[in-house]
């Protein structure tokens, strides 16, 4: 909202200078987003009127005019201007004045003497480019300060409201907040009813009375719609970033800009019968006031006549019922709309409206039939005519039902002391209406305030007129006791801590991502979409980190980075899924190492992240199982299992995704469920032995199918009591080994706390472990 400070002023005049005001609405919640001046700072400029102009006898371009300043004698001035002549008023810089980039002095111009300069818009600063001089209105008074009959020492505030403010979208409510603010008196503001003339009156109904409680319309015949628009009111429109188009048109603007109610004017002519406000039919189409046409949908509101519609409700006239120099006859039409019935309906068609950004909003339903008035009487002030009777459909207005405020809740919530008399003389420089029962008051939300509807806002009220700044910013004051720390959780922190030990970067990514990643790395057809991205490729929310990371890796390829480890921390969302469960995923690309001279360079690979995934869970029973998952390698991806449970999955990017994404290489990715990873597992006790181990190799033979997991997992489970340890650490393919069989080193260490085990219990146990793989896997011992 934009708006001009003199225009304020005749409103309400506070004891503030512009930069003060401006810091007084900004702490009461307008927040002011610019304050600039209308005019660039010039002096010695007046208003002034060309007597005689003669040509230059040495220059033909050139005029000798003599100007009178209203200072005496007149002046003789030199210009070039091509449409300076005899009896125009301009602006007229004299001897001494200082312009914008220049100083004016008395000069010879092809030697003739020249005591001051004729001006542009553009000399004036005003302007980018014109086409000669200024010229005023023949009322303009010779001798005037330039500046002073312009209003040029003015300023213009833009507001950037908040949605829930739409009664500052006119000079009224905002003036009420200056006056709220400040303690500053209020101009009274009454609009006469315009006297009845005629008798003429236009039926009207309403069909849609949910959407449109409240619809006030006239007619006025004679008006003059060619009638220039004063030059106060253009200026107005002008400085409120409103473009000036015919009176009658631009009467209705000023009144949107003055109260907040948008109107509009009918041509009468081209009205057939009355006026129906409804829904739209089937295959209706509209031409709009900005040369488009629209295919009308059943849930928009229009204002029709009884052939078609003709206007889009609170949005936007239509084309063949427009107001033109030849029009006669208006219908004037405010009215009160739902704001859910005129919300979206501009944006469906690509455009924006000021009379859809009050309607959707909420407009005040006690001044629709006093703007009705307000256009009436400047209409018949500036483009003349005889205006009849106020024709008014009424349904059911929103209802507006008392809020109790309590006197120490808003004392607690805000944390200054506030006594019953304060509240009231708040609420009163708010206008608001109270009663006090039982010491609570019950206030009545005005008309113009849909934002009040619950004490917190009432209190929010109380905060903003007191003034934030009058608030104290008093230190917290709480019990503190110390929080147990279970052993068996640990933090966030701790898991970054790690992760950043190991050499990862951690990285934030928007939880809006890109439909063709939930595809891709999820096969996730129906992700959770939203329905208002903010950009095509983040339209729905991510069941996974996955693609993010891989954007990431990316991202930084593209920046010549050939070695990364990158990990997040963050929900996903599924369907269906009460919870929003929070990952943690990691991705490995290039060198296991940085490079370096004491080894060789190597890429690193699934069983580098699979040790640092059994790094984060130690010591927890891990395993590790083949999966298929939609983002990974058929052949190298596992399902991450904690005491027989899946909480993660790790492997290779899918060389599919690896090609589509143009990546050198498949980097190594993992995700798993953070609520795993936060479940600490504590070690247990257990005596070390004293005694020495014994070391033993079983190299065994199986069918290649056999899983090597399932292996370890028999020999675990009927160990004796003496087996310490059981490990892979080596598997062997090739001469000597049959095909389709592969050879499994295992290393045994055998240890007892009580004895130091002898030769023949080694043996035992070697050979109990055996059998136990010839029975279940049909393993023989590697010769």
């Amino acid at each position: 909202m934009q708006f001009s400070e003199n225009w304020l002023r005749t409103w309400v005049n506070p004891p503030l200078s512009s930069g003060q005001l401006a810091h007084a609405l900004t702490m009461a919640g307008l927040e002011v987003e610019a304050l600039e001046a209308v005019a660039p700072a010039f002096s010695g400029v007046v208003v002034a009127q060309v007597l005689s102009v003669e040509k230059h006898s040495g220059a033909d371009r050139l005029n000798v005019c003599r100007v009178d300043t209203g200072q005496g004698e007149p002046l003789q001035i030199v210009c070039g201007a091509a449409n300076v002549a005899a009896g125009v008023k301009v602006p007229c810089a004299l001897v001494g004045a200082q312009l914008p980039g220049m100083a004016i002095k008395q000069a010879k111009v092809r030697g003739v003497e020249s005591f001051g300069m004729l001006c542009s818009a553009k000399e004036l600063g005003l302007a980018e480019e014109s086409e000669g001089l200024w010229l005023l209105p023949a009322d303009a008074p010779v001798g005037t300060d330039f500046r002073a009959y312009r209003e040029l020492d003015d300023q213009l505030f833009t507001l950037k409201l908040t949605p829930n403010r739409a009664d500052c979208l006119g000079m009224a409510g905002i003036a009420r907040e200056v006056a709220a603010i400040s303690g500053a008196v209020l101009a009274p503001f009454s609009v006469a009813q315009a006297a009845m003339q005629i008798q003429d009156t236009l039926p009207l109904s309403i069909e849609a009375a949910d959407d449109c409680p409240l619809y006030c319309g006239r007619i006025v015949r004679g008006i003059n719609a060619a009638a220039p628009t004063p030059e106060w009111m253009l200026r107005r429109l002008e400085r409120s970033g409103v473009r000036a188009i015919s009176a009658p048109v631009d009467i209705t603007n000023y009144v949107m800009l003055e109260l907040g109610q948008p109107l509009h004017a009918f041509d009468l002519a081209k009205l057939a019968g009355g006026i129906v406000v409804r829904h739209a039919r089937a295959g209706e189409k509209l031409a709009l006031l900005n040369e488009q046409t629209v295919e009308l949908q059943p849930d928009v509101l229009v204002i029709a006549d009884q052939d078609r519609p003709q206007a889009l409700a609170g949005v936007m006239g239509g084309q063949d019922s427009a107001v033109t120099d030849a029009t006669r006859d208006v219908f004037l039409e405010s009215a009160f709309f739902a704001p859910q019935s005129v919300a979206g309906k501009a944006r469906r068609y690509g455009f924006s409206t000021d009379s859809s950004h009050r309607f959707e909003r909420g407009v005040d339903f006690a001044a629709t039939r006093a703007a009705l008035e307000r256009a009436t009487q400047l209409l018949l002030e500036i483009c003349g005519g005889q205006a009849g009777p106020v024709s008014e459909v009424r349904g059911t207005l929103p209802q507006r039902a008392p809020v109790r405020l309590r006197p120490q809740r808003a004392m607690r919530v805000l944390g200054i002391a506030l006594n019953s008399g304060e509240i009231a003389a708040l609420l009163q420089r708010l206008r608001f209406e109270f009663t006090v029962e039982d010491g609570e008051f019950r206030v009545i939300p005005p008309s113009y305030r849909f934002d009040l509807a619950i004490e917190e806002d009432l209190i929010e009220e109380l905060a903003r007129i007191y003034g934030y700044d009058n608030i104290p910013a008093q230190p917290p004051r709480a019990a503190m006791a110390m929080l147990p720390a279970p052993e068996t959780r640990r933090s966030k922190e701790a898991l970054r801590a790690f992760l950043v030990g190991r050499d990862y970067q951690e990285v934030v990514t928007y939880s809006f991502v890109d439909a063709a990643w939930e595809r891709d790395f999820c096969a996730n057809a129906a992700p959770v979409a939203l329905q208002n991205p903010i950009a095509s490729q983040m339209g729905v929310m991510r069941s996974s980190l996955i693609g993010s990371l891989v954007d990431c890796l990316r991202a930084n390829l593209n920046r010549r980075q050939a070695r990364m480890r990158l990990f997040e921390i963050s929900r996903c969302f599924r369907r269906g899924e009460a919870a929003q469960p929070e990952m943690l995923a990691g991705l490995v690309f290039g060198p296991a190492y940085p490079e370096q001279w004491g080894m060789p360079t190597r890429n690193a690979d699934f069983y580098d992240v699979k040790g640092e995934i059994e790094a984060l869970f130690a010591p927890a029973d891990l395993r590790f199982e083949v999966c298929n998952h939609p983002a990974l390698h058929p052949g190298r991806g596992a399902k991450v299992m904690i005491h027989g449970r899946p909480c993660g999955v790790i492997g290779e990017l899918h060389p599919q995704w690896v090609q589509r994404y143009e990546l050198p290489s498949a980097p190594v990715l993992f995700e798993i469920e953070l609520a795993a990873l936060l479940a600490r597992h504590l070690p247990h006790f257990a005596e070390v032995s004293k005694f020495p181990p014994v070391r033993r190799d079983l190299a065994v033979v199986v069918d290649e199918a056999v899983a090597i997991q399932a292996l370890l997992d028999a020999m675990r489970a009927t160990a004796p009591a003496c087996l310490s340890e059981v490990a892979l650490f080596d598997v062997y393919r090739g001469k000597g080994i049959e095909q389709g069989k592969k050879s499994l080193a295992f290393r045994v260490l055998l240890q007892d706390t009580q004895k130091t085990l002898t030769d023949a219990e080694v043996e035992t146990a070697l050979a109990h472990l055996l059998a136990t793989l010839r029975e279940k896997f049909a393993a023989q011992l590697r010769s």
